[in-house]
This record gives structure tokens, C-alpha cells and sequence, in this order.
């Protein structure tokens, strides 16, 4: 038997940062995501030899182990070990015998939350096998604990979340730690024209999310005002980008992307950086309305918005920077698992 899963990367449209502590444990935050069609997959086999054979086919990594109840956490495939580890102390309480193959279709440090996605779907591929009694809210927290408390891995909460329910989503974080995930119904027509409009670029850069994040938490616990007041500003864009979805004002993102990419820039040193700003510049000038870096910042994928039929200007515009403009289409469903 084959015990297979899949969870899509998203894109943050608005409110990111807000999701992240301690920022979002004190004031409460908002995020408003979109699931693409780009994913994480993740494959079982059970084994009877005693064996554990973690495989990550896109990092072209393979490890091999005696079936223990507890792998080691020493940087190689820590996220597939970090899963296994959780699975066998809350559920099994013993070792299991499996091959564990992956493959992300964007590489780590993108930007479109790729390490909480592969997280998700690794821990969807074992439910799907051990019948593991988790929901939604269930899997995704998992997800988080195993990721952010587990393996002390810098982030927020959106990623889990996204990946898991799918779809276009508003999330409230709110100060008791609760995360409430709100699916919007957005027409098919104003989905469609969104990402016909929303041009997805890859720098062809990469970074580690996890620097400008402890940075972020930093200026919160040290009050700095600029960069709070910043995420105050980027928690009232969620709210901005959720109106103009659902009322179909399309034309209204580029200017919502652009307010928000003003304020994300002052929540933390290495958000942007010489080149991504004249990346930012150089497709204003070619017809687009606004834009942001996906995720943290300071690499990996930048969208934005091309109104009207200025997208092919911006995509020649952008060819001096010898990155690559991404196909891709939203999608309404997360974490799919089956089994074969």
C-alpha cells in the first residue's frame, strides 16, 4: 500500500507578519491568503525490516535508519523527523517502518510557504495511513507545534492553516491564541481575473525567513513603534484586500498590495534590499499598480498587480533581472490525502 497526500503553496495577499508572535499574541492579527496551484507532496510506504528511509526527492536527500521511536534533530530533513517524531509520541508510541518520499514544487526560501506546507502534508500522508483522528484546526495546530515549538523554527501561523483548509482564506489570530480561519466566497469571474491580473515572479533568489522574523519579534518586545505601528497598518490592509475581493474591485489590489508593501518594509531590517526595490520600481514603471516580496522578505517570490492588459509589458520589463514569471491558478481545496 501507497499512502499519499498533497497540500498547495499560498500566496499572502495581505496582513503579513501579523500572524507571527509576539506581535500577534498581544495585539491579535489578520492575514487574507490564497492556495495556488503549486504543492507539497508526500508518500508512505509501510516496510517490514526495521527500517526508517526518509527521502526528499527535490533536495535529492536520502537518510536511513533503524525504526527507533525518535529520530535525531541534526539539520538534514529536520521537518520529515521533526513529523515522525510527534506521530510516534502522541499517537503510535512506538517506532514505525516506512519510506517517507517528498518533493515541493517551489524551492525552500520561496517565499509561498513551502516548509509549514511539506509539514502539513508530510502529517496528512500519516493520518491518511494510521487513521489518525484530526480535523482541520486539529492538523494544521499540529502542524504549527511541530514546526514552531518542536523544531524552534521562526514563523507565524498562517502557512499551516493555508495549506490545510485550502482555498481564499481571512484568519484572525487573536490574543488567546486562537486562530479562526474565515473561507471567503469569492465569484469565479473576480478569481479568475485576479490571477490573470496578479503576476507571480520568482527573483531566483532565496533567504532564511528565519533572521528577519526573530527580527520582527525583536522590535516587538523592544516597543519599537515604527515597526508595530507597521503591522497595525498591514492588520488594517487584510481588512482592505477582504472588501475588495468579495465586492469584485479588482483595480483596488495593486494600490492595497502597494500600501501594504510601504508598511511591511518598516517592520524589520532585510525585507527588501537594493535589488528587490528596483525590481519593485521597474515594474511600477511598466504599468503595474502595487506589488509585495511573498513571505519574510528579502527574496524568493514577489507579485504584482498588472491591470488591464499591462501584464506583458511588466513581464519584459522584468527580463534585465533574469528571474521567471510562474503560471498558476488558485485553488479552492488544502490537504488531499489517499491512499493506493
Amino acid at each position: 500500500m501507497l499512502f499519499r497526500s498533497k497540500a498547495p503553496l499560498r500566496l499572502g495577499l495581505a496582513g503579513g507578519g501579523t500572524d507571527v508572535a509576539p506581535y500577534s499574541d498581544i495585539y491579535g492579527g489578520a492575514i487574507l491568503n490564497a492556495t495556488i496551484s503549486m504543492y507539497a507532496y508526500a508518500s508512505i510506504e509501510p516496510r517490514d525490516d526495521n527500517r526508517i528511509v526518509l527521502h526528499s526527492t527535490d533536495k535529492d536527500e536520502y537518510f536511513e535508519f533503524e525504526a527507533i521511536d525518535h529520530l535525531p534533530i541534526d539539520g538534514n530533513l529536520d521537518l520529515h523527523r521533526g513529523v515522525y517524531n510527534r506521530v510516534v509520541k502522541d499517537f503510535t508510541r512506538k517506532p514505525l517502518s516506512f519510506t517517507l518520499t517528498t518533493y515541493v514544487d517551489a524551492l525552500p526560501g520561496s517565499g509561498l510557504g513551502t516548509s509549514s506546507t511539506l509539514v502539513v502534508a508530510i502529517l496528512g500522508a500519516f493520518a491518511e495511513w494510521l487513521k489518525l483522528p484530526l480535523g482541520e484546526y486539529d492538523l494544521a495546530q499540529l502542524a504549527y507545534d511541530i514546526e514552531r515549538v518542536d523544531l524552534k523554527m521562526a514563523g507565524g501561523k498562517q502557512d499551516q492553516y493555508a495549506a490545510t483548509f485550502g482555498g481564499v482564506n481571512f484568519m484572525e489570530f487573536s490574543a488567546n491564541h486562537k486562530v479562526i480561519v474565515n473561507p471567503l466566497r469569492i465569484k469565479d469571474t473576480y478569481l479568475n481575473e485576479l490571477a490573470h491580473n496578479l503576476l507571480l515572479y520568482y527573483t531566483q533568489t532565496s533567504r532564511f525567513s528565519s533572521t528577519i522574523i526573530e527580527m520582527q519579534a525583536s522590535n516587538v518586545v523592544s516597543k519599537n513603534q515604527e515597526s508595530i505601528e507597521a503591522m497595525h497598518q498591514l492588520k488594517k490592509q487584510a481588512v482592505m484586500m477582504k472588501e475588495a475581493l468579495l465586492k469584485g474591485e479588482l483595480d483596488r489590489v495593486g494600490e492595497i498590495l502597494d500600501f501594504g508593501w510601504r508598511n511591511k518594509k518598516k517592520m524589520a531590517e532585510g525585507i527588501t534590499n537594493p535589488r528587490i526595490d528596483d525590481i519593485y520600481e521597474t515594474v511600477r514603471q511598466a504599468g503595474a499598480s502595487g506589488g509585495k516580496i511573498s513571505g519574510a522578505g528579502g527574496g524568493g517570490f514577489m507579485i504584482f498587480y498588472c491591470p488591464g492588459e499591462t501584464r506583458n509589458n511588466v513581464v519584459k520589463a522584468l527580463k534585465k533581472f533574469h528571474g521567471e514569471a510562474k503560471r498558476y491558478e488558485f485553488t479552492t481545496g488544502g490537504l488531499t490525502t489517499w491512499s493506493i
